[in-house]
């Protein structure tokens, strides 16, 4: 089972979390602010988060201490965050399943060759949904950055010609989990051939005899 363990069969995928676990549950903040005279400025914090449906208002504090009516942040980039964090957890699920099948039920799994196929079809699926919601999520995240980009917040009517552009939201989190999704992407796909040698496509179904099964060799 040690060895099993060690295999890449059974722990390449344990990556998959690194990916939804880095975009699922942020939280973050974009701002600016207006000068007031006597140097006393009036911070504005807009927030977001995941999944990324910008329904939360926010008002600017002016400088005779009165808000401004409500203003949203643009854009609703919930598909793709929900789709990438989606297939992270259910090949979360799927990654966590087999490897307790690689551990102890490695005999069933070996029996018959259903399982390993199965197994292959599963994985290249997974591998194929890693590219697709990776690069959708990476565009989303494009957006996202555009829709909370503090240059861009100041141009709203209510803002504009009173507002000064402050420090630019961190989204560190966010740039791991696109890398991490190509990441998963690579080694799903890389896996599918740790696979494949389990399966009859790989094997010999006839493979020659040998001396203990009591063939001769071949002159």
């Amino acid at each position: 089972q040690e060895y099993i363990l060690c295999k890449p069969l059974g722990v390449i995928r344990v990556f998959t979390i690194f990916a939804f676990a880095t975009t699922g549950g942020y939280y973050g903040s974009t701002h600016f602010k207006i000068k007031c005279p006597g140097g006393v400025d009036q911070h504005t914090d807009p927030v977001f988060g995941y999944p990324f449906r910008y329904s939360n208002p926010y008002q600017i504090t002016l400088c005779n201490k009165s808000r401004s009516n409500e203003t949203f942040l643009q854009g609703d980039f919930s598909s793709s965050a929900e789709f990438f964090v989606c297939v992270g957890v259910f090949g979360f699920l799927y990654c966590t399943a087999t490897l307790i099948l690689y551990l102890g039920y490695q005999n069933v799994y070996r029996q018959t060759s259903r399982g390993p196929i199965i197994d292959l079809v599963v994985t290249a699926a997974f591998a194929f949904l890693w590219l697709v919601c990776s690069s959708a999520w990476g565009k989303g995240l494009t957006d996202v950055k555009w829709a909370t980009n503090p240059d861009q917040l100041i141009l709203t009517p209510s803002c504009k010609d009173i507002c000064e552009a402050g420090e630019f939201p961190s989204m560190g989190r966010l740039n791991a989990s696109v890398i991490f999704g190509f990441l998963n992407m690579i080694l799903w796909a890389s896996n599918c051939w740790f696979i494949y040698k389990e399966t009859p496509f790989h094997k010999d179904p006839n493979p020659p005899a040998t001396m203990e099964e009591g063939g001769a060799p071949e002159p």
